[in-house]
């Protein structure tokens, strides 16, 4: 596991504070109308804690995500601990994730089913392509793991990072996204009209 310095990797205090004048921004922006009440709408106020209450999850949700992001490139708790201002202890007991799950079929005529860990971000594609040459496709994938299943196809893999209106673009080339889409990544698949390679 690599260990960067957190001074390396803080962001600037023009870059924290342009990051909180956009959730703010947006906040206020996004309800319809809801800048424009609040002086004078008792139910405005309301509104803005609606919208606050769904950015607050959001980041929430983005944050958690970035860490495992992080994990999966090899970056360490203690790394990790440092940058969001808790121990290392307190950063892997919040975040960690469970264990790897368990590649066995669950139900009868499911095909075979291997577990690809450790894999770290960096080298995941070059791994998926290979394997998908030879008939796997991803159907899960968490913190240094993939979830791959045989086909007699063979399979080709994507990794997007969160755009808005990528996945209906994607999916209009004909990729699958895998599960839903996780921040920074969504991972995609789809067949290729070959037999896969043994």
């Amino acid at each position: 596991m690599s260990s960067v310095a957190p001074s390396t990797t803080a962001l600037t205090e023009d870059e924290v504070r342009a990051l909180r004048e956009a959730v703010a921004e947006a906040v206020l922006s996004t309800p319809t109308g809801l800048r424009d009440t609040l002086g004078d709408d008792p139910d405005a106020a309301l509104r803005l804690v609606a919208a606050t209450r769904v950015a607050a999850e959001e980041t929430s949700r983005l944050l958690r995500e970035a860490v495992a992001g992080a994990r999966s490139a090899g970056h360490r708790w203690d790394t990790l601990g440092t940058l969001l201002g808790v121990s290392k202890q307190a950063a892997q007991q919040r975040f960690g994730t469970p264990t790897r799950p368990d590649p066995a079929p669950g139900d009868a005529g499911t095909r075979e089913r291997e577990v690809l860990s450790p894999i770290t971000s960096l080298e995941e594609m070059a791994v998926l392509a290979e394997r998908g040459r030879r008939g796997w496709h991803v159907v899960d994938y968490g913190t240094l793991f993939h979830v791959v299943e045989a086909s007699d196809t063979q399979w080709e893999h994507h990794r997007q990072p969160w755009t808005p209106g990528a996945r209906r673009r994607l999916e209009a080339e004909g990729w699958t996204l895998v599960k839903t889409m996780t921040f920074p990544w969504g991972y995609y698949k789809r067949p290729l009209d070959l037999p896969a390679q043994r």
